[in-house]
């Protein structure tokens, strides 16, 4: 009986240190429950941050992101709960020191890896009493827009500043020797030359400003790309014929693409006169024409001294030479391929460069093919686009060919 007794005794400590160790976990799990519970936002601010339509970053008092947008983990700005940026921190820091209200403009790195970049321009401002919002807005695009148009009107002020130049030299010259009738020819003949010049790279901006206000997605329509080669070989005959180089034309298709013909006219005209410009006399240029998996492809191939690989990098910039005297003499801009890039890219396509010194360049544009049509419906390419267009032709798809497989 007494063993008896002794075992209940322990059985009911047992028990009642049990209950109470529970009771005492109990409580230690509502204090933690209540320690981390989840930082609430003043109320309304959760829906107003739903609709401010910006990049949105709230931290608290020891800078831990309490709420973030998704746009702000696109831009790389959070990382999990933390703010990644040093100079986003010395923000928050400002403001709760001195309770203002900070604006900057940041160029950030997009990630932790490569050298990507992105401008931000950052407001912060005390959220209540506890927390800071930080605000982003994606600047990046239109800085960049405004930096290339600087440049760009910095660069048209140096390229017409050297033929209005030279005109105005040619005529002090041509005033001081008005009696000399040789003198006065070839000052004429210089002069001549360098107000072509003058022309056409004024037309070439007037050109690149069209270009920019265009819209093809709302002002397109079916364009046959038989009659763009047709009309932009037939504009570019009178060059090709001053140096005796025939323009040779291969193969047809039937699909049509979505965009601007004038437009497109002009791309292939400047492919199809850089190439003259830079062939030999004698010579040929080629235009193939082939239509495979969605994409139209036209191939321009010249035989001239071909590319470095440095010059194909950069050959697409605007006013870019890759010989600067040798475009003077045969009238360049400097602006012809940045147009053509301008051009394709408004149409949802691209232009691509293959070239070798010493064994000539193709340019190829490629754009898409126009979503819904029928093969019944594509109208008739005019005979001249299947043919050559002088009396000294060959056919050239062989040599498009060539230079696209290469």
């Amino acid at each position: 009986m007494l063993i008896g007794v002794i075992a209940g005794l322990v059985g009911l400590s047992f028990g009642i240190f049990g209950v109470l160790a529970f009771r005492v976990s109990e409580q230690q799990r509502k204090l933690v429950d209540v320690e981390f519970d989840e930082p609430a936002l003043p109320p309304g601010a959760a829906e107003v941050l739903a609709v401010v339509g910006r990049a949105f970053v709230v931290v608290d008092a020891i800078d831990g992101v309490v709420r973030a947008s998704p746009a702000a983990y696109a831009f790389g700005l959070v990382r999990g709960h933390t703010v990644v940026h040093a100079q986003l921190l010395d923000m928050t820091a400002r403001v709760r020191r001195d309770g203002v209200i900070l604006e900057k403009q940041f160029e950030l790195p997009r990630g932790p890896l490569g050298q990507g970049t992105i401008i931000v321009q950052v407001r912060a401002a005390m959220l209540g009493e506890e927390y800071i919002l930080l605000l982003a807005d994606d600047r990046t695009e239109i800085t960049r827009t405004e930096e290339i148009r600087n440049d760009f009107v910095a660069n048209v002020s140096h390229e017409l500043k050297t033929p209005v130049g030279a005109i105005s030299l040619l005529a002090e010259a041509l005033e001081s020797s008005a009696d000399d009738e040789v003198a006065v020819r070839r000052f004429a003949k210089r002069m001549e030359k360098e107000s072509a010049r003058l022309a056409a790279l004024v037309q070439d901006i007037i050109e690149l400003s069209r270009l920019q206000g265009a819209n093809v997605a709302q002002q397109g329509h079916p364009v046959d790309v038989n009659s763009v080669i047709t009309e932009a070989v037939d504009r570019s005959q009178l060059p090709a014929e001053s140096k005796n180089i025939s323009i040779v034309v291969g193969g047809r298709v039937d699909a049509m693409v979505y965009g601007d013909q004038d437009l497109l006219v002009t791309a292939l005209r400047n492919l199809i006169d850089n190439a003259i410009r830079y062939s030999p006399e004698n010579t040929r240029v080629g235009i193939g024409v082939r239509a495979k998996e969605g994409l139209i492809s036209i191939s321009v191939t010249d035989q001239g001294d071909g590319l470095s690989p440095e010059d194909q990098e950069r050959v697409f910039e605007r006013f870019y030479r890759v010989d600067a005297a040798r475009s003077r003499q045969t009238g360049g801009t400097g602006l012809g391929l940045s147009i053509v890039k301008h051009v394709i890219s408004n149409h949802g396509g691209e232009v691509t460069l293959w070239s070798q010194p010493g064994q000539g360049s193709t340019f190829t544009i490629r754009l898409p093919e126009m979503e819904g049509q029928d093969d019944g419906d594509a109208p008739a390419a005019p005979a001249a686009a299947a043919r050559s267009t002088s009396p000294h032709s060959h056919d050239a798809t062989g040599v498009h060919e060539q230079g696209a497989s290469a």
